[in-house]
């Protein structure tokens, strides 16, 4: 498993599998494990949310389940649990509230899992906003 940090351009975050059960931090600049966490269990996928600064890592053997770390402490926000089988994927939605994991059970399972900040949500409403409105000026100055 591996996932860059989005806001550390140069920091990767790996998973290790049944034998390692380690998530590891690198610098890539440097080549060098800045940071390490031991999960417990296989380490099958990593996705970050970059509007709580948390990475999520899903597992297999044995516990099956979302783990979300709070970065850079690594302390453990919650773990989520329902899958019987290891959790092979995880995609965000595009508001970034919302991750949908795939098991090896045959399952999807979706986790709401990062509030949206309303302050923000109000900011990023009116900029869209501005957007459209350009797009339409735009628009009817071609025609």
């Amino acid at each position: 498993a591996l996932a860059w940090c989005p806001w550390q351009p140069h920091l990767l975050a790996s998973g290790g599998g049944t034998a390692d059960r380690h998530i590891r931090f690198w610098n890539c600049n440097t080549g060098t494990c800045v940071q390490s966490v031991d999960t417990s269990s296989q380490v099958c996928a990593l996705l970050w949310s970059t509007e709580y600064k948390e990475l999520v890592s899903s597992h297999g053997f044995a516990q099956n389940q979302l783990i979300i770390w709070k970065y850079p402490s690594l302390d453990k926000v919650t773990e989520l649990t329902g899958h019987t089988a290891r959790v092979l994927h995880m995609a965000m939605s595009p508001d970034g509230t919302t991750i949908v994991s795939a098991a090896a059970d045959e399952t999807l399972r979706l986790w709401k899992c990062f509030a949206v900040d309303p302050k923000k949500k109000k900011i990023k409403e009116k900029s869209s906003a501005k957007k459209d409105l350009g797009a339409l000026l735009v628009r009817q100055r071609i025609r």
